[in-house]
């Protein structure tokens, strides 16, 4: 067994930033789907922002991604505070 003793802040980073600015692409499409009135209560409610659906299929990986990526650093360094007390996670790298 190997103990992961540290963890990159910037290598958490950027696995964050690509893993929810996939999220973000999901929401983003749902999102423009919503917008432009692809969905029946959306229809019902005549939203009209046809727009605001090429802006959220745009903007919403982007901020997923930054906001995870950020989130990452800090678990990141949570987990090297924590790990620098206890020792680490016991890891089997088969």
């Amino acid at each position: 067994m190997s103990v992961l003793k540290r963890v990159s802040p910037a290598s958490a980073f950027k696995v964050g930033l690509v893993a929810y600015g996939i999220a973000g692409f999901v929401l983003g499409v749902f999102c423009s789907l919503v917008a432009v009135g692809a969905f029946p209560i959306a229809r019902q409610a005549h939203l009209p922002f046809a727009k605001v659906g090429v802006f959220a299929f745009i903007l919403c990986p982007i901020i997923y991604g930054i906001i995870g990526g950020i989130g990452a650093v800090i678990g990141a360094g949570v987990y090297n505070l924590a790990a620098g007390w206890v020792g680490g996670l016991e890891v089997d790298i088969g």
